[in-house]
């Protein structure tokens, strides 16, 4: 079937945006030709530094004929409304069909041409990117990422007659700016498309470049002995600044390597796009860097390289100067200058921040470690954490806060465990980063993210949809993983509203949902008002093997028969009140039931207070058979009040004594 090629060449696009700006491209061609009944079997984009490109294959030279019954108004409708629906339908009032009372128009629309309906599609793409930021260029009004200069536009071979502000399409498409061929080149169809970049300089898959990049860094690295530092957002960004990446090893002063590694590679790696370099002995850096070019020197890199290095030279002489002067004041004394720094309008200055903190560290600590040790680290490396975001370094590498911070503190002689709760305060930072060990850093990450839910909570910035504007839903995972790693056992409500005890009970559900558990044991144990995390999570886990089980399954469906029982009674107001009593005369079930009920009360007690909940469940599960013979033998409405009371107790006894563990009634069986 025919292939759709599509190529739109412009001056450089944002590494930043390439990797959206494909996916949208994709998107969006696909909804605008899925809305014209076209569904192509394959459909890919590409983007690189100077052009998005699209490829879609299995489209049908012509759109298949479109049958519609369109319902119109009932018969005998107002004129107006009649007339408003033939003018839709471009039909007389004859040729309308009436079936049931209501006006039918049967729209035939014949087949068009996929050439002009993909035009169309890509008129209303171009006009409608949504770019993070676009620009006009000289007369033009098509607002584009940077001046759109030529569009390759095929199908099944043939040029695609289309313009868009006076740029026309065609067959032609050029290669790398410097080293391809300064003709332009004519292309039939996507190989052919491809085989002409490449043999003109130009990778087109992202992924390509990227292979590319590793591969030859790699090898550069393997022959000196050396090995790459790898860094996969550096790479996504690389990969998008060159259409033919050629790694180069650079030489750097040695005399830097005195500095943090963390300024080295940060250095590197912001200001000049670098790869660091380190030893795989001894683990440190090395005084080489590994650099991306876009062109194949001559030279072997020899003239890029000592270019490059000239420039980090003077990058990382600017970072020796800060490193030296921060190095001059004591964190102490810098903490005061963040009364001047404000944290937001509404929740004060950072120094605020910092004495709320430090207030919640202390209250913290004994739930993280009981020990005076921890409480007093903890609470100088909260009053210290936050001190170098007035320090130079962080001032030209805002990445490195917390992380210089520790440096300082180490220079200063603080404890080692101040030291590391100043430099992990902010971990985990997402779902890859870990999260603190030592009982000081810990604390001090929870009172840190703490804050922030209740400070942004507390003037009503919470997050909507998607937006969440000052990352509470990390805070919120970033708590809930602190405390389950470090089997931290804290009542929540002692330190956060409701609201926010539900919003990190929905957190906890995300997290527990991508390991595969289900929502609903979550909702479960929650609403039993339980607010410690560990807890809820033991409970899920035992729950989760208990309703798996058949005995589990089965309970769970006797409890919903009692309390859908219970329920009704409750409408009526005839629910009665006390433990059931063993009256002379009733059926053997019955009697059983209440025998069940006593032994598993108290083997219950025993299995919750020590929280051994995988025996709780099982308790549970003893009254599987007794509460099947009880619905199989026994009329729960029994016409004698007396009898039917103490059953019904019964099942208030069977629903309470199940509700200990958790809500059955949450759980979707």
């Amino acid at each position: 079937m025919p292939q759709l090629l599509i190529e739109l060449l412009c001056e450089e696009i944002p590494a930043r945006m390439q990797a959206n700006a494909a996916r949208d491209f994709e998107r969006l061609m696909r909804e605008r030709l899925a809305d014209e009944g076209l569904l192509p079997e394959a459909m890919k984009a590409f983007a690189g530094p100077r052009r998005l490109t699209l490829v879609a294959e299995g489209l049908p030279a012509v759109q298949p004929d479109r049958h519609e019954d369109r319902k119109g108004p009932r018969v005998g409708a107002p004129d107006a409304a009649m007339d408003g629906f033939l003018r839709s339908t471009g039909l007389t009032r004859e040729q309308l069909v009436e079936r049931d009372g209501v006006w039918f128009a049967h729209l035939h629309r014949a087949g068009r041409p996929v050439p002009a309906i993909a035009a169309e599609a890509l008129d209303s793409v171009i006009r409608g990117f949504p770019w993070p930021k676009s620009m006009i260029s000289g007369t033009s009004k098509l607002r584009w990422v940077r001046p759109l200069k030529r569009i390759l536009f095929l199908f099944d071979g043939e040029v695609v007659p289309f313009e868009v502000e006076d740029i026309a399409s065609g067959d032609l498409t050029i290669g790398h700016r410097f080293m391809g061929s300064r003709q332009v080149l004519k292309v039939r169809d996507f190989d052919s498309y491809q085989d002409a970049l490449a043999a003109n300089f130009v990778v087109l898959d992202p992924e390509e470049r990227k292979e590319r990049i590793m591969d030859a860094a790699r090898t550069i690295c393997f022959a000196r002995n050396l090995e790459l530092v790898e860094d996969d957002g550096l790479l996504d960004e690389v990969a998008g600044l060159a259409e033919w990446p050629t790694p180069v090893m650079g030489d750097m002063d040695p005399d830097f390597l005195d500095l943090p590694p963390e300024v080295i590679r940060t250095s590197m790696r912001v200001h000049q796009r670098y790869f660091a370099v380190r030893d795989p002995r001894s683990g440190f850096l090395a005084p080489h860097f590994i650099t991306v070019a876009n062109i194949e020197a001559t030279d072997g890199g020899t003239t890029i390289a000592r270019g490059n290095a000239k420039v980090l030279s003077a990058r990382l002489s600017d970072a020796r100067f800060f490193w030296n002067e921060d190095l001059r004041v004591r964190l102490a004394d810098r903490a005061a200058k963040l009364k001047g720094v404000t944290f937001h309008a509404k929740l004060g200055t950072m120094h605020d921040r910092v004495e709320r903190i430090v207030a919640l560290t202390e209250r913290l600590a004994p739930f993280v470690r009981d020990d005076e040790e921890t409480l007093v680290h903890a609470a100088t490396a909260a009053r210290l954490a936050k001190a170098d975001l007035v320090s130079g370094m962080v001032g030209e590498f805002p990445e490195l806060q917390g992380v210089m911070g520790a440096y300082y503190a180490e220079k200063e002689g603080q404890d080692p465990e101040v030291v590391d709760a100043i430099r992990h305060h902010y971990r985990p930072q997402g779902p890859a980063d870990s999260t603190p060990v030592q009982s000081a850093a810990a604390t001090v990450a929870l009172a840190d993210k703490l804050d922030t839910l209740v400070s942004f909570f507390s003037i009503n910035e919470k997050p909507t949809g998607s937006k969440d504007p000052y990352a509470l839903r990390r805070s919120a995972l970033g708590v809930i993983r602190i405390l389950l790693d470090t089997r931290t056992r804290l009542p929540l409500g002692q330190f956060v509203s409701e609201e926010l005890v539900a919003f990190l009970g929905d957190r906890l559900k995300v997290l527990l949902r991508d390991q595969g558990q289900k929502p609903d044991l979550v909702d479960a144990v929650f609403a039993l008002g339980d607010d410690d995390l560990v807890r809820v999570v033991a409970k899920v886990g035992a729950l989760e093997k208990f309703v798996g089980s058949d005995d589990g399954a089965n309970l769970l469906a006797g409890f919903k028969r009692a309390v859908n029982i219970l329920r009704a009674e409750e409408k009526k107001g005839a629910l009665p009140h006390g433990a059931p009593v063993d009256m002379a005369g009733a059926p053997g079930e019955e009697t059983s039931l209440i025998n069940a009920l006593g032994h598993v009360e108290i083997e219950l007690d025993k299995a919750l207070e020590r929280e051994d909940y995988a025996s709780a469940m099982a308790v549970l599960s003893t009254l599987r058979a007794p509460v099947d013979a009880f619905f199989d033998k026994v009329l729960v409405n029994s016409e004698v009040a007396a009898e039917r009371e103490n059953r019904l107790r019964l099942l208030l006894q069977v629903r309470d004594a199940m509700k200990r563990v958790a809500d059955f009634g949450q759980v979707v069986s």
